[in-house]
Protein backbone atom coordinates (compact mmCIF):
# COMPACT_ATOMS: atom_id res chain seq x y z
CA UNK A 1 0.00 0.00 0.00
CA UNK A 2 1.38 3.44 -0.95
CA UNK A 3 2.41 5.80 1.85
CA UNK A 4 -0.03 8.33 0.41
CA UNK A 5 -3.02 6.01 0.77
CA UNK A 6 -5.89 7.15 3.00
CA UNK A 7 -9.64 7.39 3.35
CA UNK A 8 -11.94 10.11 4.62
CA UNK A 9 -15.64 10.53 5.30
CA UNK A 10 -17.54 12.54 2.71
CA UNK A 11 -20.05 13.73 5.27
CA UNK A 12 -20.22 17.25 3.79
CA UNK A 13 -22.45 16.08 0.95
CA UNK A 14 -25.89 14.53 0.70
CA UNK A 15 -27.56 12.26 -1.84
CA UNK A 16 -30.74 12.88 -3.82
CA UNK A 17 -32.34 9.87 -5.52
CA UNK A 18 -34.50 10.28 -8.64
CA UNK A 19 -36.21 7.02 -9.51
CA UNK A 20 -39.00 5.71 -11.73
CA UNK A 21 -39.90 5.15 -15.42
CA UNK A 22 -39.50 8.87 -16.28
CA UNK A 23 -36.38 9.56 -14.20
CA UNK A 24 -34.10 9.94 -17.21
CA UNK A 25 -36.54 12.03 -19.25
CA UNK A 26 -37.26 14.27 -16.28
CA UNK A 27 -33.64 14.90 -15.32
CA UNK A 28 -32.52 15.39 -18.91
CA UNK A 29 -34.52 18.61 -18.97
CA UNK A 30 -33.11 19.76 -15.64
CA UNK A 31 -29.34 19.23 -15.74
CA UNK A 32 -26.34 20.29 -17.82
CA UNK A 33 -24.87 16.81 -18.37
CA UNK A 34 -26.19 14.27 -20.88
CA UNK A 35 -27.78 11.31 -19.16
CA UNK A 36 -27.48 9.31 -22.38
CA UNK A 37 -23.75 9.09 -21.65
CA UNK A 38 -24.36 7.48 -18.27
CA UNK A 39 -24.31 3.71 -17.86
CA UNK A 40 -23.48 1.05 -15.30
CA UNK A 41 -19.81 1.83 -15.99
CA UNK A 42 -19.87 5.65 -16.27
CA UNK A 43 -20.73 8.57 -13.97
CA UNK A 44 -20.58 12.32 -14.61
CA UNK A 45 -20.39 15.74 -13.06
CA UNK A 46 -23.27 18.10 -13.72
CA UNK A 47 -25.25 21.12 -12.54
CA UNK A 48 -28.73 22.60 -12.36
CA UNK A 49 -29.23 26.18 -13.52
CA UNK A 50 -31.76 28.98 -13.36
CA UNK A 51 -33.31 30.15 -16.65
CA UNK A 52 -30.51 32.76 -16.70
CA UNK A 53 -27.89 30.01 -16.64
CA UNK A 54 -26.76 30.53 -13.04
CA UNK A 55 -26.03 27.32 -11.15
CA UNK A 56 -28.22 26.49 -8.18
CA UNK A 57 -26.30 23.27 -7.52
CA UNK A 58 -23.53 21.09 -8.88
CA UNK A 59 -23.22 17.37 -8.32
CA UNK A 60 -21.80 14.00 -9.26
CA UNK A 61 -24.44 11.75 -10.80
CA UNK A 62 -24.46 7.98 -11.15
CA UNK A 63 -27.14 5.56 -12.38
CA UNK A 64 -28.48 3.15 -9.76
CA UNK A 65 -31.36 0.72 -9.96
CA UNK A 66 -34.34 2.34 -11.66
CA UNK A 67 -32.92 5.85 -11.54
CA UNK A 68 -30.06 8.08 -10.52
CA UNK A 69 -28.20 9.28 -7.44
CA UNK A 70 -26.90 12.85 -7.20
CA UNK A 71 -24.25 13.75 -4.61
CA UNK A 72 -24.22 17.48 -3.83
CA UNK A 73 -23.35 19.93 -1.08
CA UNK A 74 -25.33 19.14 2.05
CA UNK A 75 -26.41 22.75 2.55
CA UNK A 76 -28.13 22.70 -0.84
CA UNK A 77 -29.89 19.36 -0.59
CA UNK A 78 -33.19 20.32 1.03
CA UNK A 79 -33.80 23.29 -1.28
CA UNK A 80 -32.87 21.28 -4.38
CA UNK A 81 -35.09 18.39 -3.42
CA UNK A 82 -38.03 20.71 -2.82
CA UNK A 83 -37.42 22.50 -6.11
CA UNK A 84 -37.07 19.31 -8.15
CA UNK A 85 -40.29 17.91 -6.71
CA UNK A 86 -42.19 20.91 -8.07
CA UNK A 87 -41.11 20.05 -11.61
CA UNK A 88 -41.59 16.29 -11.19
CA UNK A 89 -45.26 16.50 -10.20
CA UNK A 90 -46.47 15.36 -13.64
CA UNK A 91 -43.63 12.90 -14.16
CA UNK A 92 -43.58 9.18 -13.36
CA UNK A 93 -40.62 9.63 -11.07
CA UNK A 94 -40.08 9.87 -7.33
CA UNK A 95 -37.51 12.01 -5.54
CA UNK A 96 -36.12 11.44 -2.06
CA UNK A 97 -33.23 12.17 0.26
CA UNK A 98 -31.13 8.98 0.37
CA UNK A 99 -28.24 10.47 2.34
CA UNK A 100 -28.87 8.06 5.22
CA UNK A 101 -28.91 5.08 2.86
CA UNK A 102 -25.30 5.51 1.76
CA UNK A 103 -21.98 5.80 3.53
CA UNK A 104 -19.74 7.77 1.16
CA UNK A 105 -15.98 7.56 1.53
CA UNK A 106 -13.13 9.22 -0.33
CA UNK A 107 -10.21 6.89 -1.10
CA UNK A 108 -6.69 7.64 -2.35
CA UNK A 109 -4.25 4.99 -3.61
CA UNK A 110 -6.61 2.27 -2.41
CA UNK A 111 -7.18 0.03 -5.45
CA UNK A 112 -5.93 -2.97 -3.45
CA UNK A 113 -8.64 -2.40 -0.87
CA UNK A 114 -11.25 -1.99 -3.60
CA UNK A 115 -10.15 -5.30 -5.09
CA UNK A 116 -10.64 -7.01 -1.74
CA UNK A 117 -14.19 -5.61 -1.77
CA UNK A 118 -14.78 -7.14 -5.20
CA UNK A 119 -14.53 -3.88 -7.12
CA UNK A 120 -12.31 -3.85 -10.23
CA UNK A 121 -12.43 -0.14 -10.97
CA UNK A 122 -11.12 1.09 -14.35
CA UNK A 123 -8.48 3.82 -14.37
CA UNK A 124 -10.47 6.06 -16.73
CA UNK A 125 -12.04 9.20 -15.26
CA UNK A 126 -15.70 8.76 -14.32
CA UNK A 127 -15.41 4.98 -14.53
CA UNK A 128 -17.74 3.02 -12.23
CA UNK A 129 -17.51 -0.41 -10.64
CA UNK A 130 -20.30 -1.90 -8.57
CA UNK A 131 -21.57 -4.85 -6.61
CA UNK A 132 -25.00 -5.34 -5.09
CA UNK A 133 -24.25 -3.03 -2.17
CA UNK A 134 -21.25 -0.97 -3.35
CA UNK A 135 -20.49 1.71 -5.91
CA UNK A 136 -17.02 3.02 -6.72
CA UNK A 137 -16.39 6.03 -8.98
CA UNK A 138 -12.98 7.00 -10.36
CA UNK A 139 -12.38 10.75 -10.29
CA UNK A 140 -10.29 12.55 -12.95
CA UNK A 141 -7.19 12.75 -10.73
CA UNK A 142 -7.34 9.08 -9.72
CA UNK A 143 -9.13 9.49 -6.39
CA UNK A 144 -12.13 7.28 -5.75
CA UNK A 145 -15.55 7.78 -4.22
CA UNK A 146 -16.84 4.63 -2.53
CA UNK A 147 -20.59 4.45 -1.86
CA UNK A 148 -21.64 1.80 0.65
CA UNK A 149 -25.23 0.77 1.35
CA UNK A 150 -26.33 1.12 4.95
CA UNK A 151 -26.90 -2.64 5.20
CA UNK A 152 -23.15 -3.40 5.06
CA UNK A 153 -21.82 -0.10 6.36
CA UNK A 154 -20.28 -1.43 9.57
CA UNK A 155 -18.38 -4.34 8.03
CA UNK A 156 -17.02 -2.35 5.08
CA UNK A 157 -15.94 0.54 7.26
CA UNK A 158 -14.18 -1.87 9.62
CA UNK A 159 -12.37 -3.46 6.67
CA UNK A 160 -11.22 -0.11 5.34
CA UNK A 161 -10.14 1.16 8.73
CA UNK A 162 -7.95 -1.94 9.11
CA UNK A 163 -6.14 -1.14 5.86
CA UNK A 164 -6.07 2.65 5.53
CA UNK A 165 -5.45 5.62 7.82
CA UNK A 166 -8.27 8.12 8.10
CA UNK A 167 -7.60 11.72 7.10
CA UNK A 168 -9.73 14.83 7.75
CA UNK A 169 -12.05 16.17 5.08
CA UNK A 170 -9.61 19.04 4.47
CA UNK A 171 -7.16 16.57 2.87
CA UNK A 172 -9.82 15.47 0.38
CA UNK A 173 -10.85 19.04 -0.40
CA UNK A 174 -7.23 20.02 -0.97
CA UNK A 175 -6.96 17.23 -3.55
CA UNK A 176 -10.19 18.47 -5.16
CA UNK A 177 -8.76 21.98 -5.39
CA UNK A 178 -5.56 20.67 -6.97
CA UNK A 179 -7.69 18.74 -9.46
CA UNK A 180 -9.43 22.00 -10.39
CA UNK A 181 -12.93 20.69 -9.66
CA UNK A 182 -15.15 23.56 -8.63
CA UNK A 183 -18.37 23.07 -6.70
CA UNK A 184 -21.46 25.10 -5.88
CA UNK A 185 -22.03 25.54 -2.14
CA UNK A 186 -24.74 27.44 -0.30
CA UNK A 187 -22.98 30.85 -0.36
CA UNK A 188 -22.27 30.61 -4.12
CA UNK A 189 -25.74 29.50 -5.20
CA UNK A 190 -26.78 31.43 -8.35
CA UNK A 191 -23.41 33.25 -8.62
CA UNK A 192 -21.83 31.36 -11.51
CA UNK A 193 -22.70 29.92 -14.89
CA UNK A 194 -21.14 26.46 -15.46
CA UNK A 195 -18.20 27.69 -17.55
CA UNK A 196 -17.13 30.04 -14.75
CA UNK A 197 -16.10 27.00 -12.69
CA UNK A 198 -14.77 25.17 -15.79
CA UNK A 199 -17.51 22.55 -15.51
CA UNK A 200 -17.48 22.07 -19.29
CA UNK A 201 -13.75 21.22 -19.16
CA UNK A 202 -14.31 18.29 -16.77
CA UNK A 203 -17.25 16.69 -18.56
CA UNK A 204 -20.11 18.30 -16.66
CA UNK A 205 -21.79 20.12 -19.57
CA UNK A 206 -23.12 18.66 -22.82
CA UNK A 207 -23.66 20.93 -25.83
CA UNK A 208 -25.36 18.22 -27.90
CA UNK A 209 -28.12 17.04 -25.56
CA UNK A 210 -30.82 19.59 -26.37
CA UNK A 211 -32.84 21.78 -24.08
CA UNK A 212 -32.57 22.07 -20.31
CA UNK A 213 -33.21 24.97 -17.95
CA UNK A 214 -30.60 27.66 -18.67
CA UNK A 215 -29.29 25.88 -21.78
CA UNK A 216 -29.60 28.90 -24.09
CA UNK A 217 -27.38 31.09 -21.90
CA UNK A 218 -24.82 28.33 -21.29
CA UNK A 219 -24.57 27.52 -25.02
CA UNK A 220 -24.31 31.18 -26.01
CA UNK A 221 -21.39 31.69 -23.66
CA UNK A 222 -19.60 28.68 -25.12
CA UNK A 223 -20.11 29.46 -28.80
CA UNK A 224 -19.68 33.23 -28.68
CA UNK A 225 -16.67 33.10 -26.36
CA UNK A 226 -17.65 36.19 -24.34
CA UNK A 227 -17.03 34.78 -20.88
CA UNK A 228 -14.62 37.00 -18.93
CA UNK A 229 -14.57 35.15 -15.60
CA UNK A 230 -12.98 31.74 -15.09
CA UNK A 231 -11.97 29.35 -12.34
CA UNK A 232 -8.39 29.79 -11.12
CA UNK A 233 -6.27 28.05 -8.51
CA UNK A 234 -4.40 30.21 -6.02
CA UNK A 235 -2.35 30.04 -2.83
CA UNK A 236 -2.39 32.21 0.27
CA UNK A 237 0.02 32.46 3.17
CA UNK A 238 -1.23 31.72 6.67
CA UNK A 239 -3.58 29.11 8.07
CA UNK A 240 -6.93 30.95 8.19
CA UNK A 241 -9.31 29.71 5.52
CA UNK A 242 -11.21 32.38 3.59
CA UNK A 243 -14.94 31.78 3.61
CA UNK A 244 -16.62 30.53 0.46
CA UNK A 245 -17.86 33.53 -1.59
CA UNK A 246 -15.26 35.85 -0.03
CA UNK A 247 -14.49 38.62 -2.49
CA UNK A 248 -11.14 39.08 -4.21
CA UNK A 249 -9.77 42.42 -5.38
CA UNK A 250 -7.19 43.78 -7.81
CA UNK A 251 -5.86 47.27 -8.68
CA UNK A 252 -7.26 46.82 -12.20
CA UNK A 253 -10.76 47.47 -10.81
CA UNK A 254 -12.17 49.44 -7.91
CA UNK A 255 -14.70 46.70 -7.18
CA UNK A 256 -14.53 42.95 -6.60
CA UNK A 257 -12.91 40.88 -9.36
CA UNK A 258 -13.95 37.46 -8.10
CA UNK A 259 -15.13 35.13 -5.36
CA UNK A 260 -13.72 32.14 -3.50
CA UNK A 261 -15.25 28.83 -4.60
CA UNK A 262 -13.46 26.37 -2.31
CA UNK A 263 -10.52 26.59 0.12
CA UNK A 264 -8.41 24.14 2.13
CA UNK A 265 -5.29 24.18 4.25
CA UNK A 266 -2.13 22.99 2.50
CA UNK A 267 1.29 21.96 3.75
CA UNK A 268 2.53 25.56 3.52
CA UNK A 269 -0.59 27.70 3.88
CA UNK A 270 -3.91 27.76 2.05
CA UNK A 271 -4.90 26.76 -1.47
CA UNK A 272 -8.16 27.74 -3.07
CA UNK A 273 -10.25 27.86 -6.19
CA UNK A 274 -11.78 31.18 -7.16
CA UNK A 275 -13.67 32.63 -10.11
CA UNK A 276 -11.69 35.64 -11.36
CA UNK A 277 -11.93 38.20 -14.10
CA UNK A 278 -9.42 37.63 -16.90
CA UNK A 279 -7.84 41.07 -16.72
CA UNK A 280 -7.12 40.60 -13.01
CA UNK A 281 -5.47 37.26 -13.76
CA UNK A 282 -3.36 38.86 -16.47
CA UNK A 283 -2.32 41.62 -14.07
CA UNK A 284 -1.53 39.09 -11.35
CA UNK A 285 -2.04 41.38 -8.34
CA UNK A 286 -4.88 39.69 -6.48
CA UNK A 287 -5.86 40.30 -2.86
CA UNK A 288 -8.34 38.82 -0.41
CA UNK A 289 -11.06 41.02 1.05
CA UNK A 290 -9.82 44.39 -0.22
CA UNK A 291 -7.22 45.97 -2.47
CA UNK A 292 -4.81 45.99 0.49
CA UNK A 293 -5.73 42.55 1.84
CA UNK A 294 -3.49 39.47 1.88
CA UNK A 295 -1.88 38.77 -1.51
CA UNK A 296 -2.63 35.57 -3.41
CA UNK A 297 -0.39 33.74 -5.88
CA UNK A 298 -1.74 32.15 -9.06
CA UNK A 299 -1.12 28.41 -9.48
CA UNK A 300 -1.56 26.10 -12.46
CA UNK A 301 -4.63 23.99 -13.11
CA UNK A 302 -4.12 20.37 -14.22
CA UNK A 303 -6.07 20.79 -17.46
CA UNK A 304 -6.41 23.23 -20.35
CA UNK A 305 -9.56 24.76 -21.78
CA UNK A 306 -10.38 23.70 -25.33
CA UNK A 307 -13.70 25.01 -26.63
CA UNK A 308 -13.60 22.85 -29.78
CA UNK A 309 -13.15 19.68 -27.75
CA UNK A 310 -15.69 20.71 -25.11
CA UNK A 311 -18.53 21.16 -27.60
CA UNK A 312 -18.15 17.59 -28.82
CA UNK A 313 -19.90 16.24 -25.72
Amino acid sequence: MADSAFFCMLSHEGVIAVRGPDASKFLQGQVTCNLNYLSDSNASLGARCTPKGRMVSSFRIVSEGDGYLLALAGDLLEAQLTDLKKYAVFSKSTLSDESAEWLRLGLVDADEVLGELGLMLPTDADGVARTENLLAIRLPDGRVELWVRQAIRAEVLQQIQAKLPERPLNTWLLAQIRAGIGQVLGPTRELFIPQMINLQAVGGVSFKKGCYTGQEIVARMQYLGKLKRRLQRLSLEGSELPAVASELFSPVHRSSVGEVVLAAQSETGVELLAVLQEDAVTDGRIHLGSETGPALQLLDLPYTLNADREIQR
